[in-house]
């Protein structure tokens, strides 16, 4: 039996029960694609239930603003995913009179789409022969074919898709790329597969070679860059002072409150520490340390203290991204996560 057989066998026994399966609906599985980008089923299905929901069709998604879509998407990290669907909503609207495109060039051309979201667009909603390759997938093909070139090389690049589209099963691509894609995510795992009840396990080269723990092959990425936040809690009966994140630096539109950063972790103790409040918030403020936390992103480690603040003055014509808000407002606001959950644990009475 051919390894393209096994693999449609093996889904058509194993796959798992999931909404964007029982569609060929351009729109929803685009939701269900740009969700599921570096997030797993399990949080991003509670995620796509909500869009689906609130957003039953692109004309509804193109019609909400920024702010809603990025409250919705809160907590799933990548935040610039959740603007780049908003603003392909709109361009489909405008551009291709509110029909999704099926068709993988026409995707090409949509804010956020790249060349695996097209593949597997086009291949689930209008089974153009298109191969999908996804993490699963050089996962799967590295080890069974003993690949050692680095995945995320340009040659890696390069020999995974050319190898992928050769073994693309043409008479159903859309089932062949489903089932390789969840085997991937579920037999063929990153960590400790169960190798002895793979059907593939006969042809593999990496379990054969003792090298299911070495590949697929990855370039390691540059250290983590670290970050030292200092956020000040300035609150008025019920409201609080919040500030909305520009373009340029993490969390974009996203809100958070008045902060200081400094290149290294400054005891807030210390003298300039202390000179450099008093320059944001006036001599006579007074400190009060609540929490610390830690926020891990892809490239950068962001170390977070909070602090309430008494006696504070604010010159909001110099700092015009500040705003006093209800804490009724302030949970309709999109935050970041880390900031989400520090509200709830000090600021939810």
């Amino acid at each position: 039996m051919t390894f393209q057989n096994e693999l449609i066998n093996w889904y058509q026994l194993n796959k798992r029960d999931l909404p964007w399966r029982h569609t060929k609906d351009a729109y929803t599985i685009w939701l269900s694609e740009i969700i599921l980008q570096q997030t797993r089923v399990e949080q991003g299905l509670p995620y796509f239930n909500k869009f689906v929901e609130n957003f039953p069709t692109v004309q509804d998604f193109a019609s909400a603003t920024e702010t809603q879509v990025l409250k919705l998407w809160q907590g799933l990290g990548y935040y610039s995913r959740g603007r780049n669907m908003h603003a392909t909503a709109q361009i489909v609207v405008n551009n291709f009179d509110g029909i999704f495109p099926n068709l993988h060039d026409e995707l090409l051309k949509l804010k956020g789409i790249g060349e695996y979201t097209a593949a597997a667009i086009s291949s689930f909603s209008s089974g153009e022969a298109r191969a999908v390759v996804d993490g699963n997938v050089f996962r799967v093909l590295a080890r069974y074919f003993g690949i050692d070139t680095p995945i995320n090389s340009p040659a890696g690049k390069k020999q995974f898709f050319k190898l992928a589209n050769e073994l693309l099963y043409r008479e159903d691509s859309a089932l062949y790329n489903q089932a390789i894609m969840e085997f991937g995510a579920i037999q063929c795992k990153p960590k400790s597969p169960n190798c002895s009840i793979c059907p593939l396990n006969q042809g593999c080269f990496a379990l054969r070679n003792s090298m299911v723990n070495v590949l697929p092959v990855k370039i390691k990425k540059a250290a983590q860059k670290h970050r030292f936040l200092n956020y000040f809690i300035c609150r008025k009966d019920d409201q609080i002072v919040v500030r909305e994140r520009k373009a340029g630096d993490i969390w974009q539109h996203l809100y958070d409150f008045p902060s200081i950063e400094f290149d290294e972790n400054i005891d807030w103790k210390d003298l300039s520490f202390q000179t450099k409040v008093a320059e944001l918030f006036g001599e006579d403020v007074i400190l009060a340390f609540l929490t610390s936390k830690r926020h891990i992103l892809t490239h950068q480690i962001i170390h977070l203290h909070f602090f309430a603040l008494k006696n504070y003055i604010f010159n909001f014509s110099k700092q015009k991204e500040l705003n006093w808000v209800s804490l009724h407002k302030l949970d309709e606001l999109p935050q970041p996560k880390v900031i989400h959950d520090f509200i709830n644990e000090y600021l939810t009475p």
